[in-house]
């Protein structure tokens, strides 16, 4: 008789066995655990690296400042560090140093950003941001600064949250203003999963532009509606150039309505004293054309209250006359008397 053969199956093709049960007391457990996956040991070079889900984007902003800046430009910036968890600090710069040595200390701090508020004769600050070391970097003066301690407004917001920027139309219609609009986006964007970080949405910083002016606002976000209260600080940037390196390089472009404030004090000095230059003119133009001798102009009132001054005056003339001949009178008389005797 012939053999029979006998019958493989497949491992592979089976179907799925289903993990064996028990049963307890009317309950179900499953016996069958998954087994985790472990990558492997080396890596093909066609093969992509896997993303990582967590901190990637390590930027950090370095904000600091010169000597012998006021009370008002600290107080922005510790408004500013405590509103960007990604920011650092550092000592205060000398103004004898050369700006190239903002690189060095960037470098050392592992920044890629910076934010420097130059002051000068203690009435003028002036804010360098630049991205390091390659730019580029655009220049500023500072105006119109109001810290969150001095405003004192009703907005609040989470520590560490993340900003909503928000621009104004016209950053996106002339060349300059869409490369600053890039500029503060990185600097003052909250990388996603910071450590310091918060992952929450509860505030917008608005960049807007007025008076050729960028004017810069922070307010919460009170209500899903779109609601607002502001928080502070507020600052006005008064574009002054752009550069294409960092604190060097070519100008790639230069505001013509920019007024510097030394110019614009003296403009008002020169005002003042066109002032009182116009004033001392006109009083010499009135004292040559004003006559040499004067001609009284008569008018008809004046008699009436001269003609009731002497009517007062007449009777006291006449009684003063009348006494002065009494006296003369009796004088001689005495006299006689004396010599009778």
């Amino acid at each position: 008789m012939p053999k029979r053969k006998r019958e493989t199956t497949d491992v592979s093709k089976s179907p799925k066995t289903k993990p064996k049960r028990k049963q307890k007391a009317g309950k179900t457990i499953e016996t069958a655990k998954e087994v985790p996956v472990i990558p492997a040991a080396t890596r093909g070079s066609d093969q992509q690296p896997p993303k990582r889900i967590k901190w990637t984007n390590k930027q950090r902003v370095l904000v600091f400042s010169s000597r012998g800046t006021g009370f008002r430009a600290r107080h922005l910036m510790t408004d500013i560090r405590s509103l960007m968890p990604h920011a650092k600090s550092e000592n205060k710069m000398n103004k004898n140093d050369k700006l190239i040595q903002i690189n060095e200390a960037c470098e050392m701090k592992n920044c890629n950003w910076t934010l420097y508020f130059e002051s000068r004769k203690k009435k003028d600050l002036y804010l360098w941001m630049a991205k390091v070391p390659d730019g580029p970097s655009a220049k500023f003066l500072v105006e119109n600064i109001h810290t969150m301690d001095e405003l004192k407004m009703t907005g609040n917001c989470l520590k560490g949250s993340r900003p909503l920027l928000s621009f104004h139309k016209d950053f996106e219609f002339q060349p300059h203003l869409a490369l600053l609009r890039e500029m503060f986006a990185q600097a003052f964007n909250t990388p996603n999963h910071h450590p310091k970080s918060q992952p929450f949405f509860d505030r917008v910083m608005c960049f807007s532009i007025a008076d050729n002016r960028i004017w810069i606002r922070n307010f919460q976000i009170v209500e899903e509606d779109g609601a607002l209260a502001e928080i502070g600080p507020r600052l006005t940037l008064n574009l002054i150039k752009i550069f294409a390196g960092s604190f060097r390089g070519e100008c790639l472009y230069e505001n013509p309505l920019y007024v510097s404030p030394n110019l614009h004090r003296r403009s008002l000095k020169m005002a003042a004293a066109g002032k009182y230059i116009n004033r001392v003119e006109v009083k010499a133009d009135r004292e040559q054309r004003m006559p040499e001798t004067a001609y009284p102009v008569e008018n008809e009132m004046d008699d009436v209250f001269r003609r009731a001054e002497q009517a007062k005056q007449k009777p006291l003339d006449d009684e003063a006359n009348g006494s002065m001949g009494e006296k003369s009178r009796t004088t001689p008389k005495k006299k006689n008397q004396k010599k009778r005797k």
